[in-house]
């Protein structure tokens, strides 16, 4: 082989040797994103929504949903997959803290959090979790679950599903 090739191939062996170790460890970096929600929705009976000192329980019976203490609305239930389609779409991206004295600075305390449980069909507790805002991130926040001390920032934001409001879930009844 002519040595005037053999130095331009042996530059191109090194270079892409270079580039697969530099592939290699760049992988290694990739986010570990993680599924946050798993929850069945036909398993569960009542949805429980609460925050500072209102609260709204969306309540299944057979296969309806309604508003508990409302017979004037009607339940919106697309917004009722929408919750559910969402909720399976979040992923928990990192460990923000571990500490109960940081819940403050992520806004999940018991005072400052959005709480959300889902109760299944014998009536317990499936899943219970407190919801805060990013201050530094609009289209993401916190969560903790209910006697776990671990933070995780999620890969979305869902407070705007999580309304106490009772219009929010449901429509008027039209009178005929």
């Amino acid at each position: 082989m002519d040595k005037k090739l053999l130095k331009p191939i042996i530059v191109l062996l090194i270079l892409v040797t270079l580039y697969f170790i530099n592939n290699y460890f760049q992988n290694r970096y990739s986010s570990k994103l993680s599924t946050f929600f798993n929850i069945n929705e036909y398993e569960t009976s009542k949805i429980i929504i609460s925050s500072k000192e209102d609260a709204i329980e969306l309540m299944k019976i057979d296969s309806t949903w309604s508003i508990s203490g409302n017979d004037t609305l009607i339940v919106k239930n697309d917004i009722i997959k929408n919750l559910f389609t969402q909720m399976k779409e979040l992923e928990q991206q990192h460990l923000v803290t571990s500490k109960k004295e940081n819940w403050v600075n992520y806004g999940i305390t018991d005072n400052a959090g959005i709480h959300l449980a889902f109760i299944n069909l014998e009536g317990t507790t499936e899943a219970y979790y407190v919801f805060g805002q990013s201050k530094e991130e609009y289209n993401r926040c916190y969560v903790r679950t209910d006697q776990n001390t671990n933070v995780h920032l999620l890969s979305s934001n869902i407070l705007y599903q999580l309304q106490v409001s009772p219009l929010f879930w449901g429509t008027k009844k039209i009178v005929e």
